[in-house]
């Protein structure tokens, strides 16, 4: 018996809109900061959760723009299954 799942449950809630070319969807932004060098630089990575089916096709270099603001992609990882993906960002 296959499993079918609705993705959008998971956006509804706290995903933001996101824009990409002509695919404009939305996608859940979480900013993480990170303490390096014996708590003397911290440093925040931009991640986007999003559909594989929206943004999956993104590479480095592409740009985005997540609730407003203007992001370049460093980096696309699926996630699981393969219907998300993670993309790593950087403002621009």
């Amino acid at each position: 018996m296959a499993i079918t799942e609705s993705l959008d449950l998971f956006f509804d809630d706290f995903g933001v809109t996101c824009a990409a070319g002509a695919v404009t969807a939305l996608g859940i932004l979480d900013m993480p900061s990170q303490v390096l060098l014996s708590d003397a630089i911290l440093s925040t990575d931009y991640t986007l959760t999003a559909r594989a089916s929206n943004f999956g096709s993104l590479k480095y270099g592409d740009s985005i723009t997540v609730a407003g603001v203007a992001y370049t992609v460093r980096e696309t990882q699926y996630i699981d299954d393969g219907a998300l993906v993670q993309l790593g960002l950087q403002k621009t």
